[in-house]
Formats: C-alpha cells, structure tokens, sequence
C-alpha cells in the first residue's frame, strides 16, 4: 500500500512520538536519479517523448508541462530535486520539447539521460521569470496539460503567465504510457518482489508475546535493506485490534498469543522499481471465528488473482473478490488493488467503479481484505502482472495465515527464515 520514502544512504527521518520513522521522507542533496540506477536507453526514452507527444494531440492538449516526479523520470530519466524553482519538461503536441531548469540545475540535468538524448536545455537565472519562458516559447496555443502532482504554487504561476489558455489535467494522457510496462520493467517489478518476498520469509523470527509493534517494525527496517531495496518506503505492523486500520503504521502496543498481526511492507529497489506485499501472522492459534473468515479472504484473493486476464475489467477483478467474501464484503472497505512502478500506487486503480480493460503488461496489486473495528483485521496482498494468456503472480510466499509458534522468534531476524 502506501507511502513516503527514505533514502537509506544519508538519510534524515522524520522521527514519530515512539521514535520511528512513522512518516520517512528523503533527504537529497545534489544530482541523483530517481530512487535508482536503472538504465535507461536513449532510443527506448526518445519513443516515450514521442508517444507523450501524440498521447498529448489526442486528448486534446498542445502542450504537456511535466515537474519531477515520476513522470519527469520516465520520459527522460531524470530525478530532478523538487524546489521552489520550477524544473519543467514541456512537451508539445507537435514540434520539439524542451526542458526548463534552473541554471544551478543544469549540470545536474546533463548528468542524468538528458545529456545523451539531445533534447534542448534551458536555463533560467534568478531574475527571469521561467513561468513567462515557457509561455513565449510555446506561443499561440489554447490547451496545456498540467502534470497530476505539479504544486498548486506553480500551476497559479503558470496559469497567470498563460491566461487566456486552458489548463487541464495531463493524467490522461501520461498514466496510459506508465500502465503497460516492458519487460524491463516487469523484471524490475519481479526482483522486487523477490526482494520483498524475503523480507516475510524472515518475519516469524521477529514475532514474539511482549514485543511491540515499533520493535518488529525497526527491525522490519532493517531487513528490507538487507535484502536489496535502496530504500525503505513504508512498514505497517498492526496487531490486535490495530489490524482493523488498514493504513496503520506502528505503534507501541504490546503483541499478544492468539490475535492476528497484518504486516504491510514495502520498498524502492536500486533499479527504482517499489514493492508492496501483505501478509498477516498469528502468534498461536487465533479464535476460529476468525480463521473461518481468513480462509474466505484466501479463497477470494485467490478467485480474483485468477480473474486477471487481458479484456475483463478492473471494476470485475474487484467485484471476484467481493462476491467471494459474502457478508464479510461489509468490511472490505477499500479497493482491491493499485498499479505499482516507479511510485507504488498509479494506474490501474482496481475498484468496482472502473472499467479500465486489463491489458498484457499491467502490474497492480490484488489485496482484499476484512477490518472489524475494535476488534481485528487481515489482508493478503500480491502484485501480479497480466501477461499475453492470464497473469503471473511475482510475490510467492504462502499465502495462508503464518502462525508463529510462542516462543519461536528470536527477536532479531538475523538470516534467512522460513513460514511457520
């Protein structure tokens, strides 16, 4: 599922009340690409230019101004610092783009796979006014597509620089260009997986009675670098009735025998690509009234990851699931699954409401789950990819609730370990 990202090399964490890193964020400094090393050729990101480019015509844009994030990523595979001066890939409908940097950035741009696919690069110095160049250098036109996470301060600036011509959200025309990922891309996606995969094989060895939720969490850290990932992205550790927040993260609450444990983790590998797993664990057996309802959650994770196949719908891959839980559907109160890459939650969204048809290439996540408040919650969660005949599954793990026999953790995860 979620969240904020720390970098693990020079890291600076944004320390909750109990000392953990509840909401990380990076601290970077200088040029770096984005969460990874991943290479990226030239040919393969001049086609993504050109595709953005008649993504763009046909959703009825002339032009598409792109900030870092993702999207500045995958169409130039440039990581470009967020600040408060605007770095901006303009790209129009028909002619050359060009990328907009602040003149202290422009080493830094010619590092990343800028350098190597000629675009233009123009600098702008603290007395210009950047929003007024790219509205000269596009001239006469009538629509511009604002990327999707463009900061509202600089979507007013470049609307006063432009008013008379409409802004619209790009979305439209760049989400469909992330959905379908290469195969590069999609063995980016399984090594993270691998990697994530790992992690839970060696999860059981940090459950025991009187440890709390921050102390399996920090060492839940801990692993997560150890078995790959570049950075740590996000780490729910939610017992007992905490099981019942789907976006829980950790807290100082003691873990109890016989009560469930979701454990949602997740990171950036180098190659920039994020992993996502869930799994929910039991120190001793919990009630049977909830291993009943565990075993309908696993068939219907199960039921809807079989559904995946190129033409049906997402809004159906949802409703397997739902279908399958019965009265339990009641608490199934969010969607049944996200696309994952370079971020991990984009497009496809998996949800009733929508009919997106599943094409070959789409990586999302398929993670019903049921949440009683005051009292539990599960959740099983794979990312899997549709391929040319049906879908493959990249997380392996048992899918069955692990549970850990008292007394077996050993506290400290060291080594590799296997589900109970």
């Amino acid at each position: 599922m979620p969240y904020e990202r720390v970098l693990v090399d020079e890291a600076v964490t944004h320390m909750g009340p109990l000392g953990f890193p509840r909401c990380p964020r990076a601290a970077q400094k200088g040029p770096r690409r984005y969460r990874g090393t991943m290479e990226m050729r030239s040919d393969d990101l001049r086609m993504r230019l050109a595709q953005a480019g008649t993504a763009a015509a046909a959703a009825g844009l002339d032009a598409i101004v792109v900030t870092p994030g993702a999207n500045l990523v995958y169409l130039v595979g440039y990581d470009a610092v967020p600040l408060e001066r605007i770095t901006a890939l303009v790209i129009p409908a028909v002619g050359e783009g060009f990328l907009l940097v602040p003149r202290l950035e422009k080493l830094a741009a010619l590092a990343s796979p800028v350098g190597e696919l000629g675009i233009p690069v123009v600098t702008w110095d603290e007395a210009d006014d950047p929003y007024r160049m790219i509205a000269d250098r596009l001239g006469g036109i009538d629509t511009i597509g604002i990327a999707d996470d463009m900061t509202a301060d600089k979507v007013l600036r470049l609307r006063d620089a432009m008013p008379q011509v409409e802004q619209r959200l790009a979305g439209a025309a760049l989400d469909r260009l992330r959905q379908r990922k290469s195969p590069a891309e999609i063995e980016a996606l399984r090594e993270a997986a691998a990697a994530i995969d790992r992690v839970h094989a060696r999860i059981p060895q940090l459950l025991q009675v009187g440890r709390t939720e921050v102390e399996v969490g920090a060492d839940i850290d801990r692993m997560i670098r150890e078995e790959g990932h570049a950075m740590v992205d996000f780490i729910i550790v939610a017992s007992g009735s905490n099981a019942a927040s789907p976006h829980h993260a950790v807290s100082d609450r003691v873990i109890q025998a016989g009560e469930p444990i979701v454990i949602d983790i997740g990171g950036t590998m180098p190659s920039g690509y994020c992993s996502d797993c869930t799994r929910t664990y039991s120190i001793e057996q919990p009630p049977q009234e909830y291993l009943d309802a565990y075993d309908r959650l696993l068939k219907a994770q199960q039921i809807a990851v079989d559904h995946v196949r190129p033409g049906v719908t997402a809004g159906s891959i949802d409703s397997r699931a739902r279908e399958h839980l019965g009265d339990l559907a009641e608490f199934f109160i969010h969607r049944t699954g996200h696309g994952i890459g370079l971020v991990t939650h984009e497009e496809p969204y998996i949800m009733d409401s929508s009919d997106v048809l599943i094409e070959p290439g789409m990586a999302f996540s398929v993670e019903p789950g049921f949440y009683v408040e005051n009292l539990w919650g599960a959740r099983i969660e794979d990312i899997v990819v549709c391929t040319d005949d049906g879908v493959e599954s990249l997380n392996t793990r048992p899918r069955e609730l692990c549970i850990v026999p008292a007394g077996a953790g050993a506290g400290t995860g060291a080594g590799s370990g296997e589900q109970t």
